[in-house]
């Protein structure tokens, strides 16, 4: 609602007042959600055009931009199996990532412009297209500089030629030709860019056989170089072969060394020796063991190796000894069956001497046939062993020749592989890359991408629409409802009086549309500013009525609360006292008459210059006939005495002043009246204007005692989010009609 008057009688607001806090309800710009889109509610028209300008302006420059179109194909780059006699590296990502630069670098370009004949076309070779708006203007400026452009290079130039037209086209194709590895694979990808479907299917096609044909043509180049080294080398190590059999040979004459199945016999004799000493030695310990044995001098497991006799023996004997054991235990040692026992087993005992007597007079002969050919065979051994190392010493020259020899028998075995191998590499005729993919034209162009362009256009003008709503919000000083003139200049805001369309208006003016629609919302907030003045502690009966501005609807409020206030049965005057710009006799629509100009002239008094009110009754008095000093008449005892005559007349007497930064009079009839009431038009009015309006008015000592915000949108209004917008609300409307 509406503020109420504050006590004219108490302390004056002051306008300087702009740190005032907000008002509960009123949205913020940026600290809540609601002001948020308050301003963009208030904006919403810029930014509609916005979001519809940058995308339109997208689309008209697609349109503009021709067509590109992307063709691709791929090939397989994989070395062949034979060719690890010239190739050590494996192929790993590097290797591919060479291989893709290879195949984009300018050779190929060069092939891919004279096979297609790029030359010709005006997308690749610039200098075949029409010269641009630039280029024309800068060779204007050169002409009439005197700078005469090149025709070419002098007859009697000597040195290569540079062909820029040539290179033009080498450099466009080079931008329009990619080439790029796929990952984890040994696949590489070639796109080309043209506005011909056909010219980029055709150049890729192109790029991927140059490509082949030349890793083919090096392959065969390798090829040959190596075979050369190879037979090089082979040649120079047969000669080493050669060279190094003859000296063995001379050497082996000059020493009487034999060669072949000869050759080896000491060494043989000495392997032999020595396997029958380990075999005479083996026998010899085993007769030493047979014959501790049959001593007694050894185990269980040594007795075990000698005669079955005497093991057979020992162990009847033992059986026999157990036996008189248990037959003493049982019967006694003089019992016969004891005693019979007992003599069993001496006579045992005696046969079992007998017996390892033979037994050990047998294995000492045998053991002393052992020793004997040990020594032997140790003898032998030792003299062949002396006669083989001083062979070996008379070797050691002859093996060093015969290693080098060797040596250089298997350099020369693998010269002569690697020489078959690429030999048979060369018959097999296999490249390293063929294409598994060729290029087909494409159907669609890959540029400009309009789907995703203009997609990327609506949330950039979403986007840009934001931020100018942003920054337009930031920019507008202007004051857009009552709590901004609160805060600004801590005056309350009596009404918000709307703006009526053409259309409701129909056939009435402005100044008589609350008299004429009394149940309008318009009617109702000028009785709102009626009821404030009314309802004030010390009622006010002068009221000037000014505005910071011109066409902010002073005269309009003037005359329309006048005639609120005359039909509610209070006597009314306006005054008109916008000299220099009247319109009441306008909009009365009466010829000229005199008017205040004239009663402070004194050539009339003020009665006579009182019209009526068609629409009320009420009294008006017109500016009349403006001239002379207006400011010296507005400061006369005339205009004193009339003020004092007229509110001893009068309940109600409305001073329609003119905007205070226009003219001086404004200041001296605000000063005469007792309250004044300013105009501020809503989003139109800036805050510094409106403060410079009430420090004028405070300088004069007039008394402000609040503001009427004018010209109202209410849907706009209603829109922003502010409280005192809800007077427009729809749910009100059953209060109002018309």
């Amino acid at each position: 609602m509406p503020d109420s008057p504050p006590d004219l009688m108490g302390e004056m607001p002051s306008p300087g007042r702009s740190a005032t806090p907000a008002r509960e309800g009123e949205p913020v710009w940026g600290e809540t959600l609601p002001g948020l889109l308050s301003a963009i509610r208030q904006r919403r028209r810029v930014l509609v055009a916005t979001m519809l300008a940058v995308p339109l302006s997208a689309f008209l420059v697609l349109q503009q931009i021709t067509p590109q179109y992307t063709a691709t194909g791929s090939l397989i780059y994989q070395a062949s199996d034979y060719q690890g006699a010239l190739r050590q590296d494996p192929i790993t990502e590097a290797t591919m990532a060479s291989q893709a630069e290879v195949l984009q670098d300018l050779w190929v370009a060069e092939e891919i412009a004279t096979r297609g004949n790029l030359y010709a076309n005006p997308d690749f070779n610039a200098s075949l297209r029409p010269p641009g708006l630039v280029s024309r203007v800068l060779s204007d400026v050169r002409f009439l500089l005197g700078d005469a452009p090149d025709n070419g290079p002098d007859e009697h130039f000597i040195g290569p030629i540079r062909d820029h037209a040539r290179e033009l086209t080498l450099v466009a194709v080079h931008a329009a030709l990619h080439a790029a590895p796929v990952r984890l694979s040994h696949i590489i990808e070639v796109t080309f860019t043209a506005s011909d479907p056909t010219v980029a299917a055709n150049a890729v096609n192109n790029a991927m056989d140059t490509y082949i044909k030349r890793l083919y043509s090096d392959k065969h180049v390798k090829i040959g170089d190596g075979a050369a080294q190879f037979e090089s080398q082979a040649r120079a190590l047969r000669a080493n072969v050669q060279q190094s059999e003859e000296r063995i040979a001379a050497f082996r004459a000059e020493h009487s060394l034999s060669q072949g199945i000869h050759a080896g016999t000491d060494t043989e004799q000495i392997t032999r020796l020595s396997e029958e000493l380990a075999a005479a030695r083996a026998q010899q310990a085993g007769a030493d063991g047979k014959l501790d044995a049959a001593r007694g001098r050894a185990g269980a497991a040594a007795q075990a190796a000698v005669a079955s006799s005497v093991v057979q023996l020992r162990a009847q004997q033992d059986r026999l000894a157990a036996q008189i054991q248990a037959e003493q235990g049982r019967l006694g040692s003089a019992h016969p069956e004891a005693l019979g026992l007992s003599r069993q087993f001496a006579e045992g005992q005696r046969a079992l001497a007998s017996e390892t007597a033979r037994v050990v007079a047998a294995i000492e002969a045998e053991q002393h046939a052992a020793a004997e050919r040990v020594r032997s065979l140790e003898s032998n051994l030792h003299a062949a062993e002396e006669a083989a190392e001083r062979s070996a010493r008379e070797q050691i020259p002859l093996n060093a020749m015969t290693r080098d020899l060797d040596a250089t028998r298997a350099q020369l075995q693998a010269v002569l592989e690697r020489i078959q191998q690429t030999t048979h590499q060369a018959s097999i005729e296999f490249p390293e890359a063929h294409e598994i993919s060729l290029a087909i034209p494409p159907d669609r162009p890959s540029a400009p991408k309009t789907l995703q362009t203009m997609a990327a256009a609506s949330a950039a003008g979403v986007f840009l629409g934001l931020l100018l709503v942003y920054l337009l919000h930031l920019n507008d000083e202007t004051v857009r409802s009552g709590g901004d003139i609160r805060r600004l200049t801590g005056l309350p805001c009596f009404a918000l009086i709307p703006e009526i369309g053409r259309r409701a208006l129909g056939q009435l003016g402005m100044d008589e549309y609350a008299a004429r629609r009394p149940q309008t919302v318009f009617a109702e907030q000028v009785r709102a500013l009626r009821a404030s003045l009314s309802l004030s502690a010390d009622r006010p009966r002068v009221v000037a009525v000014t505005a910071a501005r011109p066409n902010e609807g002073k005269s309009v409020m003037t005359l329309s609360l006048g005639r609120s206030a005359q039909i509610s049965g209070e006597r009314v005057l306006a005054v008109e006292c916008d000299v220099r710009r009247p319109s009441f006799q306008r909009r009365l629509g009466g010829p000229p008459a005199p008017g205040l100009m004239d009663i402070l002239r004194g050539h009339i008094d003020w009665q006579t210059a009182v019209q009526d009110d068609p629409v009320t009754g009420m009294h008006i008095i017109p500016a009349g006939k403006p001239g002379g000093d207006i400011a010296g008449y507005f400061l006369s005892d005339r205009m004193r005495r009339f003020l004092a005559e007229v509110r001893e007349r009068y309940d109600l007497v409305l001073l329609d002043a003119p905007p205070v930064e226009a003219v001086t009079e404004t200041r001296i009839a605000a000063s005469l009246a007792d309250a004044t009431v300013l105009c501020v038009r809503w989003r139109s009015t800036r805050g510094a204007t409106l403060l410079r309006a009430l420090e004028m008015l405070r300088d004069a000592h007039a008394k402000v005692i609040g503001t009427i915000m004018t010209r109202v949108d209410p849907h706009a209004h209603l829109r922003s989010g502010y409280a005192d917008a809800a007077i427009y609300h729809r749910r009100y409307t059953t209060y109002y009609r018309g």
